[in-house]
């Protein structure tokens, strides 16, 4: 059960080691484009070229669709970036249902764990099987592996090695339940012994908003925490004007001590600066309305700031 490209090399991993994969289920089809054309999710696309029965329920409590998904007979559900299950669901195969979360449990419970883990400027989080229950993301864990996160790595470039690293774990899992041979560790242990717990909730708009009365340290994680997708922003107001977005995908900190906030800096030819509570953001890489993501000197080619608009 998954959707996006997360969990195409954890299907992959199953095929290629010769376990039956009897049923996938994913999202409905979407539209997307300029076109609005139906597109089929990446786990979709990957079921298809296998041959691979494709289940696309709207609701997964639906009775059809239970029905449907029982006549499978599967000993174990696996779950990678998917929806919440209801129990009638979860609790179908003999051997049970286990989810791949990308943060290691019982830190970063929810939606966007990648996301809120660079953020926040951590340096090390990792990923976690664990069998389902009621609550979201509480259950037993099975395994847990740690992974580094680079200084300036994005949360683009993380997800795309967490998703091999995660595809090794789902088939360690998969191996000890196949031999028998789990022993889950119950996080109310692992939660004696956390000091401050993350929540992880799913990324909106007043997320991605950049605020630059904050330190120039918490304004970059911002920024590479939200790359590329959503992508963080601000807001630029020329004199007279209307306001604007211009996002960021990659930005340098320089500290400089205490300095007025908000405040623009630019030579129009090869660096913008904004300054934040202790120093000033460089962007590196950035999108105004109606262009591409460009490099800082691509964009001042062709669109001038102004010193003295607003940094809203």
């Amino acid at each position: 059960m998954g959707t996006p490209a997360f969990a195409v090399p954890s299907l992959e991993i199953l095929v290629e080691n010769g376990y039956d994969v009897v049923a996938v289920i994913t999202a409905p089809d979407k539209p997307a484009g300029r076109g609005q054309k139906l597109q089929m999710s990446p786990v979709k696309e990957y079921a298809l070229q296998k041959n691979i029965p494709v289940l696309q329920p709207v609701k997964l409590s639906d009775p059809a669709f239970v029905e449907e998904l029982r006549s499978f007979r599967a000993d174990l559900q696996i779950v990678v970036a998917f929806r919440m299950l209801p129990e009638i669901v979860w609790s179908m195969p003999p051997l049970g249902t286990f989810n791949l979360h990308g943060s290691l449990l019982p830190q970063y419970r929810g939606a966007a764990p990648i996301h809120h883990a660079v953020i926040n400027g951590e340096k090390v989080t990792g990923l976690t099987t664990f069998f389902l229950k009621h609550e979201i993301d509480t259950g037993n864990i099975i395994l847990r592996r740690e992974v580094s996160i680079g200084p300036e790595e994005t949360t683009g470039e993380l997800h795309d090695r967490m998703m091999v690293i995660g595809a090794q774990l789902l088939l360690d899992t998969v191996k000890l339940i196949e031999n028998g041979a789990v022993k889950t560790i119950p996080q109310s242990e692992i939660l004696e012994a956390a000091i401050d717990l993350h929540p992880a909730p799913k990324i909106f708009r007043e997320h991605c908003k950049m605020n630059f009365s904050r330190s120039a340290t918490e304004l970059f994680n911002q920024v590479r925490g939200l790359s590329p997708s959503p992508g963080a922003f601000f807001e630029y107001q020329e004199p007279g004007k209307e306001p604007i977005s211009v996002k960021i995908f990659r930005c340098r900190a320089v500290d400089a001590g205490t300095v007025m906030t908000h405040e623009l800096f630019t030579d129009n030819k090869s660096y913008i600066r904004i300054s934040a509570k202790d120093g000033f953001i460089e962007p590196l890489e950035l999108q105004v309305p109606g262009k591409k993501r460009m490099t800082v000197k691509e964009l001042l080619q062709g669109f001038r700031f102004d010193p003295d608009a607003q940094i809203l």
